[in-house]
């Protein structure tokens, strides 16, 4: 260092031979890569300490199993958080059964049969759903879905896991979309050409040839609007009736996990029972999802594998 200082001529074209050999952009993004796993590994640090000193003094197994959930309970607080996870999965896969039909369908839709003027116009309108705030949904589900839900079936409220349901739906379907249909426009056109060829018409090729050559993309659309559905909270904790007991129907009112973080945290004592057991719900409500993008992410690879496979294959027997 000290003969770079001095500059030395040697030394300086070493110095910037070395210069030359970085890549900035590729640092750059090793950088952000590198941070976005330290800050991923910290917050779970976080809520693993504040998650420790509740396990300690509580039965896990009672805290996954139990259905009471009443931490502010004089006589005996209740901290089983079964009925909350059950409620969770509840509102979930009832958005998955309304947004994953109509996602793909609509995804089919813009990507093999509308017109380019069409699907131009279209598909910013959907991505832009996104930005909806979810507040300004779950008022439209107090105010318009909630009654109409109430008036349908008869109940004195529509405040239950079906209001969450189609609200949680309505914003999966651009994530949804928008990655379907990036996915079905990337399959080759000489795949189409082939179907047409072999007489097949176009509904025939979309169903049994687009569809499951761009399953993989599919399958990440809908995981990512899985996330989206597990992770919301503000909607579901206007629109759901949060009542932290085991739901039997859909017709119940249920409380999410995050809905059940959102309404305690901020008036829970900062350091009680009450407060490490909101973080053991977040960890619980972390380790979910991590799963989730766990388990897409190998099938992901798994598909991409399945599809070197062939093309590999293809190019021996060429």
């Amino acid at each position: 260092m000290e003969n770079l200082v001095h500059g030395k001529p040697e030394n300086i074209k070493k110095l910037k031979a070395l210069l030359k050999k970085i890549d900035p952009a590729k640092t750059f993004f090793q950088i952000i890569g590198i941070t976005v796993v330290i800050v991923l590994l910290g917050i779970f640090v976080l809520l693993i300490g504040n998650s420790l000193p509740f396990f300690a003094e509580n039965s896990v197994l009672d805290f996954l199993g139990g259905t009471r959930w009443n931490p502010t309970s004089t006589a005996k607080p209740g901290y089983g958080i079964l009925a909350l996870v059950i409620s969770t999965l509840f509102v979930t896969f009832g958005s998955m059964l309304i947004s994953v039909p109509l996602g793909v369908g609509a995804a089919l839709y813009l990507s093999e049969i509308a017109s380019h003027k069409v699907r131009e116009t279209l598909k910013p309108i959907i991505e832009m759903l996104a930005s909806i705030p979810s507040v300004v949904i779950g008022f439209l589900g107090i105010t318009f879905l909630g009654p109409q839900i109430a008036k349908i079936t008869g109940m004195s409220n529509g405040l239950n896991a079906v209001n969450g349901s189609i609200l949680l739906s309505l914003m999966a379907l651009p994530t949804i979309i928008s990655l379907s249909e990036d996915s079905l426009r990337s399959v080759p056109n000489s795949y189409r050409e082939a179907s047409y060829a072999l007489g097949a018409n176009k509904w025939e090729t979309m169903i049994k040839v687009i569809l499951p050559s761009a399953k993989s993309g599919i399958f990440a659309a809908l995981m990512l609007g899985v996330g989206r559905a597990i992770g919301e909270t503000m909607t579901v904790l206007m629109v759901t009736g949060n009542a932290p007991h085991m739901p039997s129907s859909f017709l119940d009112s249920v409380r999410t996990l995050t809905a059940t973080i959102a309404i305690e945290l901020g008036e829970v004592p900062y350091g009680s029972m009450h407060f490490k057991a909101l973080f053991a719900v977040a960890l619980i409500l972390f380790i979910i999802t991590f799963f989730i993008n766990l388990i897409a992410d190998i099938v992901l690879r798994r598909q991409q594998n399945i599809a070197l496979g062939k093309i590999k294959a293809k190019k021996r027997n060429v």
